[in-house]
């Protein structure tokens, strides 16, 4: 990437409220407060020997804005330094961010290891998309450290995983799976996307690669779609960069600015987010229409031991099964004024989601109730309205159950 007239924040050693406002920061010569937003598809050169220079890689600059351009450059750069990566590349959706960053590993003949508790959408490109193309996949149990070791063969080269899972919020110990997949010399990537970059640092305890929706806490406005894709700059050229840069998979420059203005205030919206998640999951512990509540700050976490370990807070989601299956969280649902029904997350805005019709409806019945996920299953994402509103709601829709 070219140098700028201009650049703030060169230390890495900044705490993570100041990287996500000035990491990254490209000026130019007007030198602009606000990030500059550069709507181009490509650049001019001030000779064809330069062209030829840049096309070849011999000297920096940008080329086509299908694989760089500034403002891409300031989003992946800030987002870099917050998650103490070498590198990193922009994607125009979180699931193209976990379809390039695996597809960068294998080829026909290879072998992925994944967790089974996934996004249906991650499932799907692991199942079913990289099978088309001669990719072997095995699904494990992530909690069982020995499932992994088990599931492992001579051609596996890629582990995957989220921490915690969609929708059941279950915790992965990340630092052993690391330890596995580098024994069998294989990548660990790593969805960290309920974690956020504030709370778990995958690439510290030990894995390869980190994929995020930007979409969901980054944007967390409802405004647009995006992903990104974190490693060692090794990792990025080798698996990575061509990838995007031959196939296309780009974030717009227009939506890099907006995640560029989201992550500037991603630090008090997480912390407020996961403080109503935090009171809503105790209030509606124990509540007599509710059978089980999931959420990863409670002592009662099924793996609040690796929370401890691996993970600097809870989370801005909560998730509890409603009495009566499908029909008890619909009329649950169908009673709430102000959280709205909804499959996003990392919002704003209260938001809640049934998996079993929505995310996770592709998945059989057999294998959702393998993963935990009842017909009665609601996954809730903490908004930004005041708590006692956000809970009062909850329980007068669950008086209607």
């Amino acid at each position: 990437m070219p140098a700028s007239s201009d650049t703030t924040a060169k230390r890495r050693d900044y705490r993570p409220e100041t990287l996500l406002v000035q990491a990254g920061t490209l000026r130019s010569e007007f030198k602009e407060t606000s990030e500059a937003l550069f709507l181009t598809q490509g650049y001019i050169y001030d000779s064809a020997e330069d062209c030829e220079a840049r096309f070849s890689g011999k000297i920096p600059g940008y080329v086509y804005s299908r694989y760089s351009n500034p403002t891409m450059s300031m989003f992946e750069q800030r987002m870099a330094a917050l998650e103490g990566a070498e590198a990193a590349r922009s994607t125009a959706t979180g699931m193209a961010a976990v379809t390039t960053a695996l597809m960068g590993l294998v080829r026909a003949g290879d072998h992925i290891v994944a967790a089974k508790a996934l996004f249906g959408s991650c499932r799907y490109v692991i199942e079913d998309w990289l099978g088309r193309f001669g990719v072997t996949s095995t699904l494990v149990d992530g909690r069982d450290l020995d499932s992994w070791k088990k599931a492992v063969t001579k051609n596996t080269k890629a582990f995957f995983l989220e921490s915690p899972t969609n929708p059941t919020l279950e915790v992965v110990d990340i630092a052993e799976v690391a330890k596995i997949a580098h024994a069998a010399g294989a990548k660990l990537v790593v969805d960290n996307v309920f974690a956020t970059p504030l709370y778990q640092s995958p690439l510290k305890l030990g894995a390869d690669c980190v994929v995020y929706s930007a979409t969901k806490h980054i944007d967390g406005q409802g405004r647009c779609l995006g992903g990104i894709i974190l490693a060692s700059e090794k990792f990025i050229m080798d698996h990575v960069h061509q990838v995007i840069r031959q196939t296309g998979p780009s974030l717009s420059p227009f939506n890099a600015w907006v995640m560029l203005k989201g992550l500037e205030t991603l630090a008090v919206r997480v912390e407020r987010q996961t403080a109503t998640a935090a009171f809503v999951a105790d209030k509606l512990a124990g509540h007599p229409k509710i059978e089980r509540l999931i959420y990863p700050g409670r002592s009662d976490h099924p793996q609040a031991d690796i929370i401890k370990k691996q993970m600097k807070a809870g989370s801005t989601l909560c998730s509890f099964e409603v009495k009566g299956g499908k029909a008890g969280a619909f009329r649950f649902l169908n009673g709430l004024q102000l959280t709205g029904i909804t499959n996003n997350l990392g919002d704003a805005k209260s938001l809640i989601t049934h998996p079993t019709t929505t995310t996770h409806q592709r998945l059989t019945p057999e294998q959702r109730a393998e993963l935990g996920i009842g017909d009665g299953l609601v996954r809730f994402s903490a908004g930004l309205e005041h708590p006692d509103d956000v809970l009062e709601d909850l329980v007068t829709a669950l008086d209607a159950v």
